[in-house]
């Protein structure tokens, strides 16, 4: 009697598993609603995005939804995670607060049929088909420590002032950076004092820039790879008085700074925002068709964006990035 119980339930656990390898490995015949979690609801760098994949999905079809926590936190798009496995979306395209943690539930819901891309920053590879990268992370964190020397004629103190200790791009970006200044003799005279957290808050990232500003009075610059940090922390130091004599650069939509980087206070890199939300809705579409699997070489169409193709890890670039200066800042729209 207890073997054939023992039978049974074996043959139910065989079942349900290949039932649910069999709705995770299910292709798409029409095109699916993605729901896309940024880390952040309020963050207007994501609103942007988000109106790229809206394009898209008028271009072919699907739906994109977004939904994110107001606190930027892996515990609370863990949440978001598990609702948009039970609202059924084809694919969730995730840009995560810490690669690692989010993992386990959306590896769970790739159990459960739903399909996984990220976008903007990155989660661990086994837990998602395809990245979608704003540019090279190396050339970012290049272009940032470049835009800083030219800032303070590459000699004295700078800090960074990050986001969140667990963002995996910002701290790809800081690692490196220290290598680059180790390795490259044109660094040799830039000190690196501090590496802040801003927290995603405006309010956190004012304070955190004055904070480093009276730490280390002889402070020269700041970067700031972030896109509230940066705008944030430029009219705290502009109301201060400091801005110019602290010199600022990293990521931000340039609008926000633009009369700062017409003063020649502050550099920006930045890249075209929407179009990263387009192609990530494109890619997401590939993905549930299982036209694309994440293996390198393989190729898709993003419509006006026209082909791209998977790269090592399943990484796709949007394109290259650019130092925002005085001269080219009438060139980006937000």
């Amino acid at each position: 009697m207890k073997s054939t119980v023992l039978k049974s339930i074996l043959m139910a656990s065989s079942l349900l598993a290949s039932v649910m390898t069999a709705s995770a490995e299910e292709c798409a015949k029409a095109p699916v609603t993605v729901g896309f979690l940024p880390k952040l609801d309020t963050d207007p760098y994501f609103q942007v995005a988000q109106t790229g994949a809206e394009e898209a999905a008028g271009e072919i079809g699907g739906k994109a939804i977004k939904q994110a926590p107001s606190q930027a936190t892996a515990e609370a798009q863990i949440d978001f995670i598990n609702n948009l496995v039970s609202q059924k979306v084809g694919v969730i395209a995730i840009s995560a607060n810490d690669a690692n943690a989010v993992a386990p539930a959306l590896r769970r819901a790739e159990k459960q049929g739903v399909k996984v891309v990220s976008y903007d920053s990155d989660v661990s590879t086994a837990a998602r088909t395809v990245f979608l990268n704003q540019a090279a992370g190396d050339s970012l964190a290049e272009m940032m420590l470049e835009s800083m020397g030219q800032l303070i004629n590459y000699e004295g103190d700078f800090a960074i002032l990050s986001s969140t200790p667990t963002a995996t791009n910002q701290n790809a970006w800081i690692d490196f950076m220290k290598k680059k200044m180790a390795d490259d003799k044109k660094y040799a005279k830039m000190k690196l004092v501090q590496v802040a957290y801003g927290q995603e808050s405006e309010q956190v990232n004012q304070q955190q820039a004055l904070g480093l500003a009276q730490a280390f009075p002889n402070l020269k610059g700041i970067i700031i790879p972030a896109g509230i940090g940066l705008p944030a922390a430029a009219r705290a130091m502009d109301q201060a008085g400091l801005l110019g004599k602290i010199k600022l650069t990293g990521l931000a939509p340039a609008t926000l700074i633009k009369k700062y980087i017409q003063n020649g206070s502050v550099q920006d890199i930045w890249w075209n925002v929407k179009d990263l939300g387009y192609l990530t809705y494109y890619a997401a579409q590939a993905v549930a068709s299982c036209k694309v699997t994440g293996k390198e070489g393989e190729t898709f169409k993003a419509g006006r964006l026209g082909d791209y193709k998977i790269g090592a890890k399943g990484e796709v670039l949007l394109g290259p990035a650019k130092i925002v200066t005085p001269a080219n800042v009438e060139e980006f729209k937000f």
